[in-house]
């Protein structure tokens, strides 16, 4: 864990340095994350379409589908090899750090370039305060670093501008995204894997119980839950109905998002203003804050993505939100619910559509890596059409590029690139309307869902949310 105060100064420092005299960050066009929504959604329909999962998935599925061959190995190998390089990737909770170090030692093998991979923190607000604690010291000690899609904006004055050796390659992955990462004309990432949102729930449990579809509405969802977990605790007394990410940490800003946003409630700030002091959201949340307790346990309010996942696939709950990564856990060889589970888009309120938050990573080259060109190279490969593909298959992640969510084998994989899961609506965090200061705003917003979840009134408690957020807006 980080000491919070040090970490807040220095992700100051950081945004103070980007608010002085990076104009080209500033004029950041506001359509930017708007454009990630239709570039994600993009992938979705062309499909036909923080954090780890089990690692033996990994293990065996990669035994089957080995690691790609970097292409032109000879030639970086004639002129990089020897260099090390420091990889900030997945966090190492399960299979995301597994496949990172597979792909690394298979980079490593083929050009001669040592990399070493360095985990994350699992938390996503953690990660950014690790970044901007290297950045903001001009530290040489991270090459590559994997970020969130809601970060270029940030930490765009320490990236590398990778348009000219990349922007060919950038040509292949959906372009919203790559608007995304283009900050004053310069390309500072490339995507990683895509996000969103999914509900996961037990086919065996929906049939013993006489549900025939999974839910809609909010509503159903808790009355499902519900019924199941009376039934199930008999014979087993820690099953649960729902499991989410309850943690005061990012994963619940974007649990909350699809919340508020599923019943109309608006998407935190709107139109600029902060929005999030209306009924329908308060409503909502003191729902959520209900089922703590009760269907859904206690302790997720101090629940990640990992604390959620292993309960549900170890047979333990019912329903659970969480990204597509979790999926291969659940159909790996051993798996307490193989052939046991579905996923479909998360409920809705009255009148309402069912959302999924925008999710998904990156990766950025840094300003003061001492080994740009062989760094950028390693990007390339981590990025490339074959490495997507071997990511979805082995790790069930979503492909940033349309070719490759299209491919068979990966569809195949991932139901959740299916059209009735995967053209849902797509919400994103309030980065456009945060830009440096998306860390401080998120904050203010988990702390703040944290409190109703924990007992108090979400009544008493948006105001003061949405107070906050304003004072940074102006």
């Amino acid at each position: 864990m980080y000491d919070d105060s040090r970490c807040e100064i220095l992700t100051a420092r950081v945004e103070g340095s980007i608010e002085k005299g990076r104009g080209d960050v500033k004029r950041r066009k506001a359509l930017a994350m708007a454009g990630l929504v239709g570039a994600v959604a993009l992938v979705a329909s062309l499909a036909a379409a923080t954090v780890g999962n089990a690692g033996p998935t990994v293990a065996k599925q990669s035994a089957a589908i080995a690691p790609p061959a970097v292409p032109n190995a000879a030639k970086l190998r004639a002129k990089y090899h020897g260099v090390k390089l420091t990889f900030v990737g997945d966090n190492a909770v399960g299979g995301s750090h597994v496949r990172d170090l597979a792909l690394a030692k298979k980079f490593t093998k083929d050009t001669g370039i040592q990399v070493k991979v360095l985990p994350h923190p699992e938390k996503s607000d953690e990660s950014y305060s690790q970044l901007a604690r290297n950045f903001s010291s001009k530290s040489s000690a991270f090459d590559v670093v994997m970020m969130d899609v809601v970060w270029p904006g940030a930490f765009a004055p320490y990236l590398v501008d990778l348009k000219k050796p990349l922007g060919k390659a950038a040509k292949l992955h959906a372009q919203g995204i790559i608007q995304n990462s283009t900050i004053g004309g310069k390309l500072i990432a490339m995507p990683w894997f895509s996000d969103f949102g999914i509900l996961y729930y037990r086919t065996d449990l929906l049939k013993k119980y006489g549900y025939k579809s999974p839910p809609t509405t909010w509503t159903q969802l808790g009355t499902m839950a519900k019924k199941i977990q009376a039934g199930e605790r008999g014979d087993n007394p820690n099953f649960a109905g729902y499991v989410y990410q309850g943690n005061s940490y990012e994963g619940l800003t974007c649990n909350a998002l699809e919340w508020i946003a599923s019943v109309g409630g608006g998407h935190f700030i709107d139109g600029g203003k902060a929005s999030i002091n209306n009924s329908k959201a308060a409503a909502v949340l003191n729902l959520q804050r209900s089922w703590v307790g009760s269907i859904a346990p206690r302790g997720v309010t101090s629940y990640t993505e990992e604390e959620a996942r292993i309960p549900f696939t170890n047979g333990n709950a019912a329903f659970m939100r969480n990204w597509p990564y979790a999926y291969s856990s659940g159909v790996a060889a051993g798996s307490k619910i193989k052939g046991k589970f579905s996923v479909t888009v998360l409920p809705h309120g009255p009148g309402a559509s069912s959302v999924g938050t925008v999710g998904g990573w990156e990766l950025g080259v840094s300003k003061f890596s001492k080994h740009k060109p062989a760094a950028i190279e390693l990007v390339r490969y981590l990025t490339s059409p074959a490495v997507q593909r071997f990511d979805a298959i082995t790790n069930t992640n979503v492909p940033t590029i349309p070719s490759v969510a299209k491919d068979k084998a990966v569809v195949r994989t991932n139901p959740y690139l299916k059209p009735n899961i995967a053209t849902v609506a797509r919400v994103t965090r309030p980065s456009k309307f945060l830009k440096g200061h998306y860390n401080e705003g998120s904050k203010i917003i988990y702390q703040g869902i944290s409190q109703i979840l924990n007992g108090q009134d979400a009544k008493k408690v948006l105001p003061g949310i949405q107070s906050r957020l304003n004072r940074i807006l102006k």
